[in-house]
């Protein structure tokens, strides 16, 4: 089954970027330039893992993550910074994040992170 990767960036380049780099990967990728427009998509119910920047206009990734606990959706979320504050990602890991990675971050780290995710919402070992 193809793991569906939803990318949230206000950085179109990001976006492009993340989207070439999890596509070649053999991942289906849909990119969104908000939290909001995000939500408002279809992609909410099928995406496998997110991908979200931390701090965007408007909601940012934490709000998006609190968000979707809360609306009963479990899917596993990782964060994006350009600026990596410890406290930002302790608050982000507490509420739920499975990785907070730093821009630019190392094509292999990404992979990892989602990897690691999606084996993990799969119930383990395997796959």
């Amino acid at each position: 089954m193809l793991s569906v990767i939803s990318v949230i960036d206000d950085d179109a380049s990001v976006r492009a970027a993340t989207d070439n780099l999890l596509s070649s990967h053999g991942y289906l990728v849909h990119t969104f330039a908000s939290a909001e427009d995000f939500l408002q998509s279809t992609h909410l119910n099928h995406s496998s893992c997110v991908v979200a920047d931390v701090q965007m206009p408007g909601m940012s990734g934490l709000e998006l993550l609190t968000h979707m606990r809360a609306q009963g959706y479990n899917v596993p979320l990782i964060f994006i910074t350009a600026f990596p504050e410890e406290s930002v990602r302790d608050r982000a890991l507490k509420a739920g994040a499975v990785g907070f990675l730093a821009k630019p971050f190392a094509a292999p780290a990404l992979i990892n992170c989602v990897e690691t995710a999606l084996t993990e919402r799969r119930g383990g070992a395997g796959g």
